[in-house]
């Protein structure tokens, strides 16, 4: 059973490729949108988005970080809504050079559409949402440049993939050697986990009010792959080939090796942290993934769970 929330926030819950998006009601004439999925989701967002308002304007939308299951959709609202674009502060340059190895875009094999964003909000500011008061906070990790939405007074958190019900997003600025990701998520979730907070709002999943349960297991996950790096590598590797795997929908089983051998991003990360010889790996994704049904093997091809 989801926790109760305030009549002004409707959360529109997606199941992979696209993040969740919240429309936030303000008043009786215009809304507010957090995230917007995945781009080959932007015609179903549209649609969700355009019923959700109930003859509402779609005023603003606000992005918790840039990755492609949360910016998807960008493009496709501000042609049918021509609504304002506002991304985190940190990510202006990446967005409006449209640099696609800084978006993961490239790296990770995804896709999107580009646009370009009316404004900035930086950590530390206040935005009204929904008719509550919402505070920006930085929270690196995940993505370096993410920001969540606190608001004080009902104790919700719209965490993006900071923290979800069942640990958080893939933390990408270690895998790349690009910072001390896996330092910045322990510090992100000992942030987090100081506020007072009753209903957290994640990036994927269901909201949810077992808020110490969740950040019991998000520690725990970090000590783990802070105790084990590789550990961590082989799980970005699969969740990677598996969003790819969702896009495709199915693949000849044979064609599966050169499949995920297409993905610069888990080529890397094997190099860098597993050594592993590239037959080798390769058949230990695919028996991963078929081991948690998140592939299906029917008629010699590989289909999506």
């Amino acid at each position: 059973m989801n926790p109760q929330l305030p009549d002004s926030l409707l959360v529109l819950e997606r199941g992979w490729l696209s993040a969740n998006n919240i429309l936030c009601l303000d008043g009786s004439d215009r809304a507010t949108l957090v995230d917007s999925g995945y781009v080959s989701h932007a015609g179903q967002t549209v649609d969700l988005v355009g019923h959700a308002l109930a003859g509402r304007r779609l005023a603003r939308l606000i992005n918790t970080h840039s990755h492609s299951d949360h910016i998807g959709g960008n493009a496709a609202l501000k042609a049918a809504f021509d609504c304002e674009i506002i991304v985190p502060a940190g990510l202006h340059a990446a967005i409006a050079d449209w640099d696609e190895d800084a978006l993961l875009l490239s790296p990770l094999g995804q896709q999107n559409a580009r646009f370009q964003h009316d404004s900035l909000i930086g950590a530390g500011s206040e935005i009204e949402m929904g008719g509550l008061n919402w505070q920006a906070l930085a929270v690196p990790g995940h993505d370096m440049e993410a920001l969540a939405y606190y608001n004080p007074e009902k104790r919700i958190l719209i965490s993006g993939d900071a923290l979800w019900e069942n640990g958080f997003g893939v933390i990408f600025p270690e895998l790349l050697g690009e910072a001390d990701g896996l330092a910045h998520t322990r510090a992100t979730l000992e942030m987090l986990s100081r506020l007072p907070i009753d209903i957290v709002i994640p990036g994927h999943g269901r909201p949810f009010d077992t808020v110490d349960a969740a950040f019991e297991r998000a520690f725990r996950r970090v000590d783990q792959f802070t105790s084990n790096i590789q550990q961590l590598a082989w799980h970005a590797i699969k969740v990677i080939v598996s969003f790819a795997m969702l896009e495709r929908r199915q693949i000849a089983r044979d064609d599966f090796p050169a499949f995920v051998l297409g993905l610069p991003f888990a080529v890397d990360v094997n190099a860098r942290f597993l050594d592993l010889p590239a037959e080798q790996w390769v058949a230990k994704v695919e028996r991963d993934l078929l081991l948690v049904n998140a592939l299906r093997l029917e008629d010699g091809r590989l289909v999506a769970g």
